[in-house]
């Protein structure tokens, strides 16, 4: 599972936990955050943001050898808005889950971006990957103390620039760490680890004004989709991009198989999916995964403008498949929502349905971040 949905309840910390310590909470309670953006539809965007962003991934892992789905989360102090990197599980063969514990006390960050990514070993211990922001907060890595637990964490690796933590597991070779750094913008690198102390030297996949990316794996595939920043602007987020790779980062492909060389250095490039800035339209990645075939979807939003309010035309949602016998990409629209941090998630079923969650309809807030829930399928 890329995304889980909980239900977040007060809770009342033992204490407060510092980065060696592990600590319990007696329940659930998200951090909530504003940007800060004012507009005339109010804030760029707002809310509960525990399982923010979309380049934070994966945020939780269904284990079949232990019949759990252990997630992270951004957790906070009763009362305050005070970052604590949060790890728990959903037991399904009872259908409850324990007292969430306190992996990481980010010490004062009130700031999402600072939140956390999971991966599990080849032992099947819990691997917490808690992001860092800009140039000025570091990164940490804790690893679980026994596998499938969640009771004792140890930090085993500190990186002084680490966002948007994207770690995978390959089996019989280690984690592949698809993440951000601030060198001109938020410029996509990766690095590769066999034990997640020892990491490679850091390598740069794209740089040409900055991007934003969310990434998936299959075996020891892994794919990534991304976006870039006109003069390394976020608002001007723009086009899509699309590489892949099944031998451990050694070498990036696009789509049809074609060798990139990186670091990615022009806006038109053969990783290109759509040239969305030649129409004026911007660009929100939401989700990539494999369809029934293992060929790469992506599901992101496309509008026409960065702030919140009315906009014409809407923000459409669309799906982006790769057709490898016609060597090209297929796009459909699947629904229009109210606002370009409206986030859902894409499961690509093995008998071949579609499945798309999130908040396309209208909540109380009409302009606001989020909305109703619901569920698109499709079948073909």
């Amino acid at each position: 599972m890329r995304y889980l949905i909980i239900c977040l309840m007060v809770f009342h910390l033992v204490s407060h936990a510092t980065a060696t310590e592990t600590l319990k909470a007696d329940g659930y309670q998200g951090i909530w955050f504003e940007l800060g953006q004012k507009s005339e539809y109010g804030d760029k965007y707002s809310g509960g943001l525990g399982t923010y962003t979309t380049s934070h991934v994966p945020l939780a892992i269904y284990s079949p050898k232990a019949n759990k789905t252990f997630f992270v989360y951004g957790g906070t102090v009763p009362g305050k808005r005070h970052l604590l990197i949060m790890a728990s599980y959903y037991d399904h063969a009872t259908g409850t889950v324990p007292k969430p514990t306190i992996v990481h006390d980010k010490g004062g960050v009130n700031d999402p971006h600072d939140n956390a990514a999971l991966t599990i070993d080849g032992e099947g211990r819990l691997c917490v990957f808690i992001s860092g922001r800009g140039n000025t907060r570091p990164g940490f890595i804790y690893r679980a103390a026994k596998p499938y637990d969640i009771d004792s964490f140890e930090l085993i690796h500190t990186r002084e620039k680490m966002a948007y933590p994207q770690p995978w597991y390959v089996d019989g070779k280690g984690f592949l760490f698809l993440f951000t750094m601030y060198s001109k913008g938020r410029e996509a690198y990766w690095m590769t680890s066999p034990d997640g102390r020892d990491w490679t030297e850091a390598k740069k996949l794209a740089g040409f004004g900055g991007h934003y990316q969310t990434s998936a794996q299959r075996g020891d595939e892994i794919i990534s989709a991304f976006n870039y920043h006109p003069g390394g602007s976020v608002d001007k987020r723009t086009n899509l991009y699309f590489v892949r790779s099944n031998d451990f980062g050694k070498t990036w492909k696009n789509a049809a198989g074609e060798p990139l060389k990186t670091p990615l250095s022009e806006i038109k490039n053969p990783s290109l999916v759509v040239d969305y800035e030649s129409e004026g339209r911007m660009v929100y990645i939401q989700d990539v995964t494999f369809d029934a075939d293992g060929q790469p979807v992506i599901l992101y939003v496309v509008s026409s403008g960065h702030q919140p309010g009315f906009q014409d035309p809407d923000r459409t949602w669309v799906t982006a498949r790769w057709k490898a016998p016609e060597k090209s990409w297929e796009l459909n629209p699947v629904t229009t929502s109210t606002h370009n941090y409206d986030v859902g998630a894409i499961y690509c079923e093995p008998d071949g349905l579609w499945r798309i969650i999130g908040p396309t309809a209208p909540g109380p807030q009409k302009w606001g971040t989020g909305g109703e829930m619901e569920m698109w399928t499709s079948a073909n």
